[in-house]
């Protein structure tokens, strides 16, 4: 059946009555290549640092709480002879270089920060880095799970996946002010391949399932099923009909 979605005014307004919990940085004092260090960031929590203005580069700064350390991978790394690309995918729309311009060679670049600023360096450097997640946002309007997906694809970025205890642990603190028992994750369960997956993409390894939810029995289900997580209690997840209409949470980037 086709799910389009044709918003009010009112689900355009939700801004207004959602919570809002800012990128949080997370200095990791372990020495890794620029690729090693990208691929522990998106096992564990989302992806390398990225930085949109001064605020963010400030942020950064704070979170490293050790003077010592120089040099530290962020998630910038080079595409062409001068261009760049963050790790997570968004738009170069700020760059504080140490000096006017770096010194570019054919080789393969990224970027480390060091005293504050940035600097272009040789990708296979060993060094500590910062990875970040991105803000979640509680939206409290009850529409089906492909309204909310649809919502958050056009508002923010998607749906939330909830890929390790990190992120479950950050859905948790957000998820209290909802307004209805369940709030929809960006978990679908497909029928065809018989498994359960996050439409980020993102593959289920970490799970919360409440006892006698995400299980084979699905397949007996004639309507289609996707995850939400509880608000309150021990904040499991449960798999509910997708035309239930909950609260949903949203990942964005801060603004």
């Amino acid at each position: 059946m086709d799910q389009t979605l044709y918003f009010t005014p009112l689900l355009i307004a939700l801004c207004s009555v959602s919570e809002c919990v800012q990128r949080q940085y997370h200095f990791i004092n372990e020495n890794k290549t620029w690729t090693e260090a990208q691929r522990y960031c998106r096992e564990n929590y989302t992806d390398l640092a990225t930085a949109d203005n001064m605020n963010d580069t400030n942020e950064l700064k704070k979170s490293v709480n050790d003077g010592s350390v120089q040099n530290i991978w962020i998630g910038l790394q080079k595409t062409g002879r001068d261009e760049w690309k963050w790790s997570s995918g968004e738009p170069v729309l700020y760059l504080d270089w140490a000096t006017a311009k770096p010194n570019l060679s054919d080789e393969k670049e990224c970027v480390m920060m060091s005293g504050g600023h940035w600097y272009a360096g040789a990708c296979r450097a060993i060094v500590t880095f910062i990875m970040y997640n991105p803000e979640l946002i509680v939206i409290r309007e009850n529409v089906t799970w492909s309204e909310a997906l649809r919502y958050c694809r056009q508002n923010h970025v998607d749906l939330v996946s909830v890929h390790s205890e990190e992120m479950q642990r950050r859905v948790m603190n957000v998820v209290k002010r909802a307004s209805t028992a369940e709030v929809w994750l960006g978990l679908r369960y497909s029928h065809i391949l018989g498994i359960w997956y996050w439409v980020s993409g993102d593959t289920v390894c970490y799970q919360n399932w409440a006892p006698g939810n995400g299980t084979s029995e699905e397949d007996c289900e004639h309507t289609v099923r996707s995850g939400a997580v509880q608000s309150g209690g021990d904040h499991r997840w449960i798999s509910l009909p997708e035309t239930h209409k909950l609260n949903f949470i949203c990942t964005t980037y801060e603004e």
